[in-house]
């Protein structure tokens, strides 16, 4: 008997036999998958999810998967000839992202909802009402690509081919059984491409400019998003060095990262940066680029798509924050679905909150949230407060 040839997103059927829901944001890339796989004869629905209340006073006119963006999709999917539904998440998303976004500003972190929204809406949510439609799987726009590995069966994750495009530090958190049911049409491409092909595809979104901003923050200002939602998190504090003394006072943690040099308010005989927020005393530590320096950092919730690390570690890349590159590590399993990574070389700037995401070459190996760091660096203390409730 023979067997039935794949389609292209790798089902042995016909892509008119194949039911496939396209994540319809509004923007260019994912409206070129749907339109690529529309015209590869696939049965194609559309689905755009709002998130939130365009109208309201965290979001912005035109911000993604709100207003103007649930119009372009629905554009779209008249011009595709595919249908199109519009589905109400806005109290998920609440709970499963901003919510969780505001807390980890008044633990003094620095978030990233982009991953959380991936991880707990899209790849979560999304996924299981496309199973619920009995569709064979969800194609969205991200800038990855998934394989198969020919020996193990096992789906991998690796970088977009274009690496000013690549969001696989995004989606770190995609476990190995969504990462099956997940389909990514433009890891292979380039951006001019994708909108060359919206163009071919008479597509009103081919110039759409990219969004920059988290969705829900009006213009990148956080810190007026996070005072409406806690606005215990703007009570003022002090500004001290690493023995204690007092250099200032400042208008909330939630102004600052760790890294941060400019804005501090403060001047001293050297540059200062932020080295710590202690959001339990109201307290921005600063000091020396010297004392910024870690080696080691802590992750929890780790998810992992490779194969089981070794108990004497793993060499690994390592990124640290999403417009870093990599760097050279060795990654340490720990109880209770945590790791550590050493790294050869110290960083600076590294802050809780972010993700530490690890690769093998191209491959997406997996990550975790930063909960702590620590170094030999001068003065180095035991993690804030906030760092260790991470």
């Amino acid at each position: 008997m023979t067997t039935p040839a794949l389609n292209s997103l790798g089902f042995p059927k016909a892509p008119a036999s194949t039911r496939v829901v396209v994540a319809m944001s509004g923007g260019v890339d994912s409206s070129v998958v749907a339109g690529l796989l529309a015209r590869q004869g696939y049965e194609v629905i559309g689905i755009t999810l709002q998130l939130y209340d365009h109208g309201a006073a965290i979001s912005r006119k035109g911000a993604c998967c709100a207003g103007q963006d649930i119009h372009d999709a629905r554009n779209v999917a008249e011009r595709l000839g595919i249908p199109h539904y519009v589905l109400d998440y806005e109290s998920r998303f609440r709970q499963s992202v901003i919510d969780e976004f505001a807390d980890s500003y008044v633990r003094g972190e620095t978030p990233i909802p982009c991953i959380r929204c991936n991880q707990r809406v899209k790849f979560r949510d999304l996924l299981q009402t496309a199973r619920d439609l009995g569709a064979d799987c969800l194609a969205t726009g991200h800038y990855v690509q998934r394989v198969v590995d020919e020996a193990t069966g096992r789906s991998q994750l690796l970088r977009g081919a274009d690496p000013r495009r690549d969001q696989s530090y995004f989606l770190y958190a995609t476990t190995a059984e969504q990462l099956d049911y997940l389909r990514f049409p433009l890891g292979h491409m380039e951006k001019p491409e994708v909108r060359k092909l919206a163009e071919e595809f008479g597509l009103a979104v081919a110039d759409k400019p990219d969004s920059q901003d988290i969705c829900f923050v009006p213009n990148g200002d956080y810190a007026s998003v996070v005072t409406k939602l806690r606005p215990e998190a703007a009570e003022p504090g002090e500004i001290v060095d690493l023995q204690g003394n007092v250099l200032g006072r400042h208008d909330g943690v939630i102004h600052f990262t760790v890294g941060q040099r400019k804005g501090i308010g403060v001047a001293g005989p050297e540059p200062l940066y932020v080295l710590r927020l202690d959001a339990a005393r109201r307290q921005v530590v600063v000091g020396p680029k010297a004392s910024l320096a870690r080696s080691v950092v802590y992750l929890r919730e780790l998810n992992w798509l490779g194969e089981p690390i070794p108990a004497e570690g793993l060499d690994v890349s390592a990124k640290l924050r999403s417009a870093q590159p990599a760097v050279a590590a060795r990654i340490f399993a720990d109880q209770n679905n945590a790791a550590r990574l050493e790294l050869f070389e110290p960083e600076y700037g590294i802050a809780p909150g972010q993700a530490g995401v690890v690769y093998a070459g191209e491959r997406l190996l997996g990550g975790g949230w930063i909960a702590r760091t620590s170094g030999a660096a001068a003065g180095d203390s035991a993690p804030a407060k906030a760092e260790i409730a991470a």
